[in-house]
């Protein structure tokens, strides 16, 4: 247990000095969300606060700041769109583990397991509308434009995997394009407020934006790999969840591509498996393949991309760190 501590210390204070060149501002992104998230009512309260500890990493808030850095100066508009994007992230997390039925996320019980699905659904809502009300009072209307486009892309994102659970045959054309939506969205759109408010030209915005774009798109495969691989008490969430929902993702996808018909079908025997066994069985078959390896080197070549997409911008610490960020992503644990 101490080694799980240490392990999730450690990537801590990684992540804490990547952002120290907006350490003083992410210090009062949080002071915006404390403040913003609570309730006069008790157990409205309770919730918020519950739901505010989900946060991990901040990658948003700190994609959205850096950004701002990388092409001029952070303002206090910045400092309410932090808050906004990572609002609208946690209010996702919220609904997914009542999707996904998980019971951990960031090593604390989630609001489905300790209060109910109702609270967490109800939850949810309350932070993207307050998120939207925080957006509404900056002076122009091109956040909560470009938010709104956004959580609807991010929701038809959601709806479009559930559409394909239990179609374990799902092409890895449709599955890239529903993490696009459903993941590398708001990043994108994080990364392109911070540019735009700012001030940075079209082109610097596009830039800032597809990188974010390709830089969430390797967060969620890796993600993937970690509900196959990884270890609850590490990486701090429920795991497996993607099996027990049927959701294809890359590593079979790539594994049922490669393999015979009737290897292939006694590939799909092993979803049929009790759950206790069935994790290491499918394990064991997709090691048998390439289909480990080559996610891994998909989830690399999009971090490539990323930090191709910062290479024209002017060279400062910011974007140092938006590439190191990017690089951080291969190697996460939390």
């Amino acid at each position: 247990m101490s080694q799980v501590v240490n392990g999730h210390e450690q990537t801590r204070a990684a992540v804490r000095g990547l952002y120290a060149p907006i350490a003083k501002e992410m210090v009062q992104v949080e002071e915006l969300l404390a403040r913003e998230l609570r309730s006069e009512h008790p157990f409205v309260d309770e919730l918020v606060r519950h739901g505010f500890r989900y946060g991990g990493k901040r990658l948003r808030p700190a994609l959205l700041l850096l950004s701002a850095q990388a092409v001029g100066r952070v303002t206090e508009e910045h400092l309410t769109l932090a808050a906004v994007v990572e609002m609208i992230h946690t209010a996702t997390l919220i609904h997914d583990d009542v999707l996904d039925e998980a019971e951990l996320r960031r090593h604390l019980d989630t609001i489905n397991a300790r209060y109910s699905n109702e609270s967490s659904v109800l939850l949810g809502d309350y932070l993207f509308t307050h998120s939207f009300y925080l957006a509404s009072t900056l002076e122009t209307t091109f956040a909560c434009r470009t938010i709104g486009q956004a959580t609807n892309i991010v929701c038809e994102g959601e709806l479009r995997q559930i559409h394909h659970r239990g179609n374990l045959h799902l092409a890895e054309t449709e599955y890239l394009a529903i993490i696009d939506a459903k993941t590398a969205e708001l990043t994108a759109c994080s990364c392109r407020l911070g540019a735009h408010y700012a001030g940075a030209d079209e082109q610097l915005e596009e830039q800032l934006s597809r990188y974010g774009r390709n830089l969430g798109i390797a967060f969620q495969i890796v993600d993937d790999l970690l509900d196959l691989l990884g270890d609850e008490s590490t990486v701090g969430k429920s795991l497996g969840t993607d099996m027990e929902k049927g959701k294809a993702t890359l590593p079979i996808i790539r594994a049922l591509g490669t393999l015979a018909q009737n290897d292939r079908d006694d590939f799909l025997a092993v979803f049929d498996l009790p759950p206790a066994a069935r994790r290491a069985e499918l394990l064991a078959r997709l090691e048998a393949t390439d289909a480990l390896e080559y996610t891994r080197e998909k989830a690399r070549w999009y971090v490539e991309q990323a930090i191709a997409d910062l290479a024209r911008l002017p060279a400062s610490e910011a974007r140092d760190i938006l590439q190191s960020l990017a690089e951080f992503v291969l190697a996460r644990e939390l």
